[in-house]
Parts: structure tokens; sequence; C-alpha cells
């Protein structure tokens, strides 16, 4: 009788005959380690050429005193790949703790778990974060991202955050999806051209949109590199606020930020008789006005929308506000407005929002 040895990682060969259908199926078993997450292996070539691990151990504030305790950096990296790859909590890390291969691609002899993830966060204080997460974002801005001649463009945004469970700093909010449940509601500033994330901050449910706008503002210019500049900030009607208006034109910062259209806006915008056509559907006008506890008047550039049976959202009108010498103010069809600081024309910032 014949005898078959293998002999280890030998590949073994098999064939199905299908249910359906007269093509066998071929089937291939090893004992070489095998992963589905191949396709990481460009996200790891990008994380090593751009020297990723040696950053995060130049900038970790802290290291472990155990012998048997896994690298900071590697937590961190592992944790990134985890999200990477689908995890949407930090129990569904534990699904990569056995993919060998996937391990040997990144260079490490063990895979954190849920609790080693979990309780380097937690290591993380105030000061941790600061002293950790500026040098790191420093270095990735300094990366060689292309710079537009004119500038970047700084939109500013909230969002929210739907949260289940006892998550901290969640509260109840504004929240569309789910009315009344807890939720977050982060602060964003986006440079437009890159496209990236500038700066960031998590703030409750029950935050209102431009709270502490400013000081988020002057963290997010710290942040950029002295040889970039900023073409203009755009934000929706939430930051339709006063204080940022006067932020922005004490640091001679152009703008363009959605309004409000209450009665008042929407009276003296249907007084206009001049108007001045973009193109076949758009028209544009002008006026000036000081709102209610305004420091000075600003100039208004209205969007005028021809009513069309085949969109579905019609424009009655839009409208952008200037700032007397230079600015801009401008709600949209949906009862919102973008103002714009600077010495941008009307259609140069009409084509700006349609752009944005």
């Amino acid at each position: 009788m014949k005898t078959i040895t293998t002999t280890p990682h030998q590949t073994m060969h098999n064939v199905c005959n299908p249910l359906f259908g007269s093509r066998q199926v071929q089937l291939r078993s090893t004992l070489k380690p095998i992963t589905p997450f191949g396709g990481l292996v460009s996200l790891i070539s990008f994380f090593d050429k751009t020297g990723l691990p040696e950053q995060i151990r130049a900038a970790m504030p802290f290291c472990y005193s155990s012998p048997n305790a896994i690298d900071p950096a590697q937590t961190l990296v592992a944790f990134l790949i985890s999200v990477v790859a689908g995890a949407r909590r930090l129990a569904h890390t534990d699904w990569l703790r056995a993919d060998r291969a996937l391990h040997a691609l990144l260079g490490i002899k063990r895979f954190p778990g849920t609790d080693t993830v979990r309780n380097f966060f937690l290591r993380f204080s105030q000061g941790h974060i600061e002293a950790f997460w500026r040098p790191m974002w420093c270095w990735l801005l300094g990366l060689g991202w292309p710079v537009p001649a004119q500038g970047f463009s700084l939109d500013l945004d909230s969002t929210v955050l739907q949260r289940s469970g006892h998550q901290q700093g969640a509260a109840r909010g504004y929240n569309p999806a789910r009315p009344g449940r807890n939720s977050h509601n982060p602060l964003l500033a986006v440079l437009a051209e890159a496209p990236m994330v500038l700066h960031a901050w998590l703030r409750s449910g029950n935050t209102g949109t431009s709270r502490g706008v400013r000081e988020f503002l002057c963290e997010a210019m710290t942040l950029l590199p002295q040889d970039w500049k900023l073409r203009m900030v755009r934000a929706d009607s939430g930051f339709f606020d006063q204080g940022l208006l006067e932020f922005l034109e004490e640091r001679s910062l152009p703008y363009i930020i959605v309004a409000r259209l209450t009665k008042t806006i929407k009276a003296r915008a249907a007084c206009i008789k001049e108007w001045v056509q973009i193109d076949e559907n758009y028209a544009r006008g002008e006026m000036t006005l000081q709102l209610y506890e305004w420091s000075c008047p600003r100039r208004f550039i209205v969007i005028r929308e021809r009513m069309r049976e085949k969109k579905k959202r019609w424009g009655a009108s839009s409208l952008m506000c200037q700032d007397t010498p230079s600015g801009c103010l401008s709600p949209t069809a949906r009862g919102m407005g973008q103002i714009s600081g600077g010495t941008t024309t009307s259609v140069h910032v009409w084509s700006s929002i349609s752009r944005s």
C-alpha cells in the first residue's frame, strides 16, 4: 500500500463537483498563513514610506516598563489597521488577532486585543493628547501637500454622531435621525483643496453650532504651516454670528458664511429691483443692510433662482452679504445664506459657492 506523506506548507489539491453545472471546481488547502486583507498592503507600504511608525515612537508621551507589554506604537498602528479593515468598536480588533499573514506584513509578533487597545487609550490624559497629537499633526501637514497659489479654503462644519449607551460627553440635542437620543456634535475645520481635516473638537450633543468657534479657529490657524495661507473661510448658517464675523474681519480673513433668511432679510431682498443674469436659471442682486446688534452695515448679494418643474427643490431667492468695504453674506434658497469677506465680486462669490 502506497503511503503519501506531506511536508510543511505543501499545498493539497482536491476537486468538487458543483450541484448545478458540469465544470469541476478545484479546491486547495495549505498550511501557509493566508489573509483576506491583502489589499492593506498598499496602506502598509504608505505608512512605511512616510515613516509613520518612527514618528509615532518619537512622539509617544509614555512607554511601558513591562518586558511583556506590546509596543505602544504597534498598538496604535494595529488599531488604525483594524478601523480600515472594518472595525466599528474596540471588540472588533479581535478579528485580526489570528491573522498571522497580516501580522507578518505589519512586522509584529502579537496583535493587541480589546483590553490592550482600551488600556492604551485610557493612558492618555489631556496633557498626553496635546504632547502627542500636536507634533503628529504638524508632521502630517508637512508631508508635501500641494499648496494652491491663492491659498486654501477653510470649511467650518458641525455634524451629529449618534450615541447609544453612556459615552462620555454624549447628551441630548439636535438629532434628526433619532430625536431625543444622546449624541455628540463635533466641530470640524476642513481644508477643501487638500482635502483633509485640519482641526476638530468633539463636543456634547447639546452644544450650539457656533459655540467656541472663535477659540476653535485660533487653534486651527496655529496648526497651519508658516508657508500656508487661507484664501477664505466658508461655513453654513449655524455659524451666522456677529462674533465670528468680527473675528474674521479683525484678521482680514475673507469669508463666505450661510446666513439665516430672517423676516428682515427677506423683506429687504424682495425690494431689490436691479438683477444681473448669471445664467438661464440664476440672477444676482445687491443690497446693504445692518442687522440688529451688528456693529456695521454689510453688503448683501442676493441670488435668485428660477423655479423649474424638473428640480425637486426650488430656490425662491438666495442671498449673500458683504461687509461695507469688504465682505459678503448670503442665505440660500432653503432659508440659509453665506457670507464672504474680502474684495471678491459677487460673481466670484457665487462661483465659489457653486463649487463648494
